[in-house]
């Protein structure tokens, strides 16, 4: 079956890897100006205890939406067996215990089939659009088209070039301990794949977005202490600074994009995994703008067809220091922050 590129609904980055940006923003808001420290409004929101001190306090069964239970509009809601998979490997993801290994998922043939498929339709735009950091780190992993990578193989990867890990999830986490997870080098990965039925689109994180779209970058130190810093924030962060931590995570793990020289390429999973979604990056229609994570982010897009508004990065390491930055204004109390030594 041939791709079209641009068609709505094919190979869109999926729809949210967290139910919390379908979440109404809180009511009382941050407000930014561009290169400025934050300014609250007159209204001081509560300060949310949340007593996240260590991976161990992490809840991956804390989850919003994507899990088992499927919406109407899923390619997979009237196929009874599908569903019951998805049952199965979200009870699975649930009770893997910090320290143990992630047990090996057995794919089935349409489940291989819908892999390859992806794969195969994503190499050559890699080539063209994706970063210089993209294209060596992903070479450690040695994605196939015959075979689905297991999480254990890549977590071992990531160990040995940046100590990072993943840890299975059973769908949506909620942003507090998603954010914070990262915080502690800790990526929480679905193994659940797309409906066969619709092999280039998914309505929710996958496995093949996770693997390709996430894991590679890992690999690479700059990026991954750019992740990391978002995760950082998040242990000083209130309800507030939360969900603008969600956007910039967006807009940049998700969407982000870096300047090469005179080129823009992809960095943002969203993108890396998207065949629809790296061609339309590419075709000159977006917009591109500096990022800042002290301005407003603007609102999160992600049933309006492809990203009409990219932000780039100057490099991973302006990035990291920007969002470190951001993190020195924040002031949650110090016996609420997290301590990232603990993993």
């Amino acid at each position: 079956m041939q791709t079209n590129l641009h068609a709505p609904g094919l190979l869109r980055a999926p729809r949210l890897r967290h139910a919390w940006r379908h979440a109404a923003p809180p009511r009382r808001t941050v407000v930014f100006a561009a290169g400025a420290a934050p300014k609250e409004t007159a209204v001081q929101a509560p300060v949310v205890v949340h007593n996240i001190k260590s991976i161990h306090d992490v809840d991956n069964g804390s989850i919003l939406g994507f899990g088992a239970d499927l919406s109407p509009d899923h390619p997979g809601y009237h196929d009874e067996s599908y569903k019951q998979r998805r049952w199965n490997i979200a009870n699975a993801a649930k009770a893997h215990k910090i320290g143990d290994p992630i047990p090996c998922l057995e794919y089935t043939e349409e489940e291989k089939a819908v892999w390859a498929q992806v794969v195969l339709e994503l190499r050559e735009l890699h080539q063209a659009h994706a970063c210089s950091q993209f294209l060596r780190a992903v070479q450690a992993f040695d994605f196939r088209e015959d075979r689905v990578p297991q999480l254990q193989e890549l977590s071992e990867v990531l160990q040995a070039h940046t100590g990072w890990c993943i840890r299975p999830v059973a769908g949506l986490m909620h942003p507090r301990h998603f954010l914070a997870g990262l915080a502690f080098k800790t990526f929480h990965s679905t193994q659940y794949m797309r409906h066969p039925c619709q092999p280039s689109y998914t309505p929710e994180p996958d496995v093949v977005h996770e693997l390709i779209g996430h894991v590679p970058m890992l690999a690479d130190p700059d990026y991954a202490d750019l992740v990391q810093a978002i995760g950082l924030a998040s242990l000083r962060a209130d309800d507030k600074m939360i969900w603008h931590l969600t956007k910039v995570y967006w807009y940049t793990v998700e969407f982000g994009v870096v300047r090469e020289g005179a080129d823009i390429k992809a960095f943002g999973a969203g993108v890396l995994s998207s065949t629809g979604e790296l061609a339309h990056m590419a075709s000159g229609k977006a917009h591109f703008v500096p990022f800042d994570p002290f301005s407003k982010q603007p609102k999160m897009s992600y049933k309006d067809g492809y990203q009409q508004q990219y932000f780039v990065l100057e490099s991973f390491e302006d990035g990291a220091a920007k969002i470190r930055d951001l993190a020195a204004t924040l002031h949650l109390p110090e016996s609420l922050r997290g301590d990232a030594s603990q993993a």
